[in-house]
């Protein structure tokens, strides 16, 4: 996503560089994601393309676990009222993803294992620290809210949800830094972060960013 897909609203922060891989055969680490699982997605081979667009641009392409996890992010906001209901839907929302996601080439040997990640995503496979969350941004960037609920790093991003005051008062969120010590930090890659801005709803409780304290 990106997103806080960072994915609502209106600061943008885009990182320059690609970080090229080399081979199919060294870009896919060992994290299984495999333990949770949800109903298979019936989709066109667009959405496909789609999804695997998101993953693409929005993920460390030699993170199999990132993948997934970006995956994950656009599923469940497929699921989610407040977003549209298709992949292709998800994905092409104004500001939410890489600039170019549903348009740019994506020229790189990784891209069958990409294209696997999605498949896999797509039948039913999910992140199982992701849980919920529909935010993620480049992992490393801070941001001055209070309602960001970490829940993990993968592929060079920080996932996390938006939980409301009165949440926030029988559960303290967790900060980046708690989940991100021990995960090495991505180099740069293209990626629109979108973060919330004063005057921007909470999409889970109405209540505006300069008012989430």
């Amino acid at each position: 996503m990106s997103s806080p897909l960072p994915i609502a609203a209106a600061t943008l922060v885009l990182s320059l560089a690609v970080s090229a891989c080399t081979s199919t055969t060294e870009v896919l680490d060992d994290v299984v994601t495999s333990s949770v699982r949800s109903a298979a997605y019936s989709g066109s081979s667009k959405e496909r393309d789609c999804l695997a667009r998101a993953m693409f641009f929005e993920s460390l392409r030699s993170s199999r676990e990132g993948l997934v996890a970006v995956g994950t992010v656009v599923m469940n906001r497929v699921k989610a009222p407040e977003y549209p209901d298709t992949v292709c839907g998800v994905v092409g929302q104004k500001n939410q993803f890489a600039p170019g996601v549903l348009s740019r080439p994506m020229n790189s040997k990784a891209l069958p294992d990409v294209m696997a990640a999605a498949d896999a995503v797509l039948k039913g496979e999910r992140h199982p620290k992701i849980g919920n969350a529909k935010f993620f941004h480049t992992a490393g960037l801070k941001f001055p809210y209070k309602n960001m609920h970490y829940v993990h790093v993968a592929g060079g991003n920080a996932f996390y949800e938006k939980r409301s005051r009165a949440r926030r008062a029988t559960e303290p969120v967790r900060q980046q830094t708690e989940i991100a010590s021990t995960v090495p930090l991505p180099q740069s890659k293209p990626v629109l972060e979108v973060a919330n801005t004063d005057g921007v709803a909470d999409p889970d409780t109405g209540v505006l960013a300069s008012d989430a304290e």
